[in-house]
C-alpha cells in the first residue's frame, strides 16, 4: 500500500477503470470515509477501509474480492452503494508507491 497523495486526481467515472488497470490502486474519499481501492497481486480487486488495520498494520478489507475491475465497480460496499453511485460525491487521490501510508 502506498501513501495517499495530497492533491486530488482529475478523473471521471469512465476513466476510473483504465486508471485502476494502469496504476493498480487509488484512494477514494466519500464524506469522511477513505477507501483504498487496489488489486491483489494483479489477480483480484478489493476495497479496504483505511480506518481499520490488522496486526500487520495493513488496511482491513471491506469488500469481497472479485476478478475484474468491472465487477469491482459494481460492488455495493459503500453503505450499500457502488462506486458509480457515490462517484459524483467522491474525491480520488493517487497512491504514491514506495511510501507507507500514514
Amino acid at each position: 500500500m502506498g501513501k495517499k497523495a495530497a492533491e486530488a486526481l482529475d478523473i471521471n467515472y469512465d476513466g476510473l477503470a483504465n486508471y485502476l488497470h494502469c496504476n493498480h490502486s487509488v484512494y477514494m474519499k466519500v464524506d469522511n470515509d477513505v477507501y483504498y481501492l487496489t488489486d491483489v497481486n494483479y489477480e483480484a480487486w478489493r476495497a479496504q477501509d483505511t480506518r481499520c488495520r490488522n496486526s500487520k498494520n495493513h488496511f482491513i478489507d471491506c469488500s469481497a474480492l472479485v476478478d475484474t475491475v468491472d465487477e469491482f465497480l459494481a460492488l455495493p460496499f459503500i453503505h450499500g452503494k457502488t462506486i458509480k453511485d457515490v462517484f459524483d460525491h467522491a474525491t480520488f487521490y493517487a497512491s504514491i508507491k514506495g511510501e507507507k501510508s500514514a
